[in-house]
């Protein structure tokens, strides 16, 4: 049933985009906000029970109605994972961002494409070069279609709609309260997301490197991920680099000073033509994912 709901939420998701802003962001960050203004004194501890609340709550009422509504009626339980699913999951929630940096660098339009790379990325791009300009978005595409794509459908997978909603909520509250800035209030929900993304983070690394170019995929993996600030990005970056032959990473120039960088992969430098292959990729491991769930649905049917 998992694969059912995966593929009717994707074609939902495609024929009428969630307004994830109005329906999903905004309350969800007044609800942070509120939280944060209530226990944030800077203490470790006060971070953990915020992130409880925070998370907890909504995590145990998803798994009691898909549990409730599994035993009163199956379709009912169905109907509630692509529901889930599609407030969850789905290209659309970065993929406007990819082609229409895409479209701007194709048609020489580079002052549209850095506005738009830094209205996706929220800080200025003024001063990058087009090639600049495509490797930024090809890695805020690599791992935003972990974040929003692989992840929760691996959760979906494993755990049910409670396995996607937890997912989610762990990555929004620590984009929210785990920046650097945030000291030890924010300890919880980067150790908390570190932990819940262990393993879906490995697994798309793995599909990129899969559908990609196994070998460099592999190798860019175990030598240069370690290097990158956040190492844990720094996996899906390098395999993903490496699955396409392409070199992300190194230096920028932002803001009028070089930001100084570890390089990722192997090959040419990034470019628009990058940009539709990266595309390629992405879907290549949707397809990937699709057909296993299949493989797995078929064999538990003969069995």
């Amino acid at each position: 049933m998992a694969l059912f709901s995966i593929v009717i939420a994707l074609i939902l998701e495609q024929v009428q985009p969630l307004a994830q802003r109005r329906f999903v962001l905004a309350p969800l960050s007044r609800y942070a906000h509120f939280l944060a203004e209530r226990f944030n004194d800077g203490q470790r501890r006060h971070g953990r029970i915020a992130w409880l609340i925070a998370v907890l709550p909504g995590v145990t009422l998803v798994l009691a109605l898909q549990i409730l509504l599994d035993w009163l009626q199956p379709s009912l339980g169905f109907l509630f994972g692509v529901a889930a699913l599609y407030l969850t999951m789905g290209f659309r929630q970065f993929s406007h961002h990819f082609t229409d940096i895409h479209l701007s660098l194709r048609m020489g339009e580079l002052e549209r494409a850095r506005a738009l790379l830094g209205e996706w990325r929220g800080r200025t791009s003024e001063h990058l070069s087009a090639q600049e300009v495509a490797r930024l978005a090809i890695e805020e595409a690599l791992v935003a279609s972990h974040h929003y794509v692989f992840a929760p459908l691996l959760c979906f997978v494993l755990f049910g709609p409670a396995g996607a909603v937890l997912y989610r909520l762990a990555l929004f509250f620590k984009e929210q309260w785990g920046p650097p800035e945030a000291g030890a209030f924010g300890e919880m929900a980067r150790s908390a997301f570190a932990f819940i993304d262990w393993l879906p983070l490995r697994v798309s690394a793995g599909a990129f490197a899969i559908v990609g170019d196994f070998e460099d995929a592999v190798y860019c993996w175990r030598t240069q991920s370690a290097g990158w600030p956040d190492g844990s990005s720094g996996i899906l970056l390098a395999s993903g680099a490496g699955a396409l032959g392409v070199r992300l990473g190194a230096t920028l120039h932002e803001a009028g000073v070089l930001n100084e960088r570890p390089e990722l992969g192997l090959g040419e430098e990034a470019d628009v033509d990058f940009m539709q292959s990266t595309i390629g990729l992405v879907w290549r491991t949707l397809v990937l994912c699709l057909l296993l769930l299949a493989l797995l649905w078929v064999a538990s049917w003969v069995g």
